[in-house]
């Protein structure tokens, strides 16, 4: 997948049909939609086209429990378009190809992680459209950020990686912990993996997917879970003990774009503090201090190529 181009004007008409005159609880799906469930496809493939002859895939992971249904609607009300606007202004990467998750929790969520599909022009707002802000959670000091890791290690297909050589890119973003351990269970019922094993944990899940994924959580500091007291400190614990230097703290989830963008030009070699200042106003004090502690190195898929099961 991952054909055309996105286009701000088709965004505008988009907007003005499916997003303006919606109610905010219209805007999404009434139910979770099998096409997005990692359960029942085989993988999600971004490939090179004549459009896109070097096609980055990134995967953005939206924690939709409680609260945390802001950060997709945040995507739907402007958010994809300037993310997509900016990439190609700026061009930190390649031809992106974007998939969006969302992620609940795998303990007794009804589909703890839903993934549209790698898109390019204007399906991309579809594949937001078609997904089910569940909004459960399980109030158990974590959600299931990792099955998105373990999802683009083992059920994608990307010619980047596998033919050009190149990485994936993937944020998740949310205000909570990441749970230490997935069961066997959980994985085949949320995944449709089997494994043999009784459960992986997080740090072998996120090093799996290192393989040939950089990826990043940014934590988003107006959420409940992160203002509750100790907090911030449980989430920055959880994740630091598998995304060493790849935490983000965002103070204002109306950057996520903006964040996005400037994290692909860090690690493309820019310099935080003229990344930062390029946005203006109170948009460069916010993204400096989220990009701060950023590594300024990408490398190249480990050998041996994908790992499959």
């Amino acid at each position: 997948m991952g054909n055309g181009r996105w286009d701000s004007g088709s965004w505008a008409q988009y907007r003005s049909v499916h997003v303006d005159p919606v109610p905010r609880a219209q805007r999404f799906s009434a139910g979770a939609d099998p096409a997005n469930d990692p359960a029942k496809f085989r993988v999600r493939e971004s490939r090179i086209s004549a459009a896109n002859p070097r096609p980055t895939p990134i995967a953005l992971g939206c924690d939709i429990t409680g609260s945390m249904g802001i950060l997709a609607e945040s995507l739907m009300e402007g958010g994809m378009d300037r993310a997509m606007r900016e990439i190609y202004a700026r061009q930190p990467v390649t031809d992106p190809h974007v998939m969006v998750a969302a992620i609940g929790d795998s303990k007794g969520d009804r589909a703890p992680l839903q993934m549209t599909q790698f898109e390019a022009d204007i399906r991309l707002a579809d594949g937001v459209k078609s997904l089910w802000l569940e909004g459960n959670g399980q109030g158990n000091d974590g959600e299931s950020y990792g099955l998105l890791p373990l999802a683009l290690a083992l059920k994608t297909s990307c010619d980047a990686i596998e033919k050009q050589g190149r990485r994936g890119i993937a944020f998740t973003f949310g205000d909570e912990p990441v749970h230490s351990s997935y069961t066997k269970a959980e994985i085949e019922r949320v995944l449709g993996l089997r494994i043999e094993r009784p459960e992986m944990t997080a740090a072998e899940i996120y090093a799996l997917a290192a393989r040939n994924w950089d990826i990043f959580h940014v934590v988003i500091k107006e959420g409940s879970y992160v203002r509750s007291q100790g907090g911030l400190r449980r989430v920055l614990d959880s994740f630091s003990q598998v995304l060493p230097e790849r935490v983000i703290e965002l103070d204002d989830y109306r950057l996520m774009p903006e964040v996005v963008v400037s994290t692909l030009q860090v690690i493309g070699g820019a310099d935080k503090t003229a990344v930062a200042a390029s946005w203006g106003g109170s948009a460069t004090k916010t993204i400096g201090a989220a990009i701060k502690n950023l590594p300024a190195v990408r490398g190249r898929p480990s050998a041996g190529g994908l790992a499959r099961y």
